[in-house]
């Protein structure tokens, strides 16, 4: 599943948030899943597109996002009738990034790793049904993957997912499973089968694999990890086209260096 396909696969992405909760206000989330819609390779789009993307009617998207560009969250582009995001949002994002102080203590190690490993190396946290990069680092690899901060990919394929999963409290898994059973029952099976088994690798062997689940052509491992200071859990994985590497030698050469590192940001942020 593409970064694209993720966003396009989450339960509440219009807003229609959780059936019976008197809480939930309906058209805020609307609006924050408009704001959701834009990532890597994302950043100009059309109403029609958003439409697509978050399930709602153009009529509403149009007004969404006339509302979000008049409090400067989105840019409107008028000769090319699209949107990006407007600088409300940037500043938004550069105070949630700068308040994770865990990024800057990773950084080094996440770059020691990348290096040994010739390999891609990123930090994550949970972004709803997928998993959200924070900060990246490469290997000398002149082939690497095409990811960094803000990317999205799949909670429930992606190494780095299942190894969110697998150190997340219980009732949150549970939460999980359900939203994944409910946004497709035919396709929950196979994915409560990976993702129990994720959770026993995590267990047995130190971290989470997937091998061409999330992309044919994309090897990864995880190690999830609880940084403290109120963070909620996060995930380290290590990847790289099957060109360049292979699940032996992730699990081989890589696998220890990666637990390792991880080991050291575990409770980084203190109590």
């Amino acid at each position: 599943m593409t970064a694209g396909e993720t966003l396009l696969a989450e339960p509440d992405a219009a807003g229609s948030g959780p059936k019976e909760d008197r809480h939930f206000v309906t058209a805020l989330a609307r609006g924050l899943s408009v704001l959701a819609c834009f990532g890597p390779g994302r950043t100009s789009l059309a109403n029609h597109d958003i439409a697509e993307a978050c399930g709602l009617p153009r009529s509403t998207v149009s007004r969404l996002t006339y509302t979000l560009t008049k409090l400067g969250y989105l840019q409107h582009e008028p000769e090319l009738g699209r949107y990006r995001l407007g600088t409300a949002t940037i500043a938004l994002s550069s105070a949630a990034l700068g308040g994770l102080d865990v990024r800057a203590i990773a950084r080094p190690v996440l770059r020691a790793v990348a290096e040994a490993a010739n390999a891609s190396v990123g930090l994550g946290v949970r972004d709803r049904l997928s998993m959200r990069y924070v900060e990246c680092q490469r290997g000398p690899a002149a082939i690497s993957l095409n990811l960094d901060t803000g990317s999205r990919i799949s909670l429930a394929r992606s190494a780095m997912g299942r190894a969110y999963v697998a150190v997340c409290p219980d009732r949150e898994r549970a939460g999980i499973y359900e939203d994944l059973e409910a946004l497709d029952p035919v396709a929950w099976p196979a994915l409560r089968a990976g993702l129990d088994r994720a959770v026993e690798e995590h267990r047995e062997i130190g971290c989470c694999t997937s091998f061409g689940e999330w992309q044919e052509t994309v090897c990864a491992i995880a190690v999830g990890f609880h940084p403290g200071g109120g963070l909620p859990p996060m995930a380290v994985n290590c990847g790289a086209p099957t060109v360049i590497t292979d699940a032996r030698f992730l699990l081989d050469v890589a696998r220890p260096k990666l637990i390792e590192a991880v080991r050291s940001l575990d409770g980084v942020m203190g109590a």
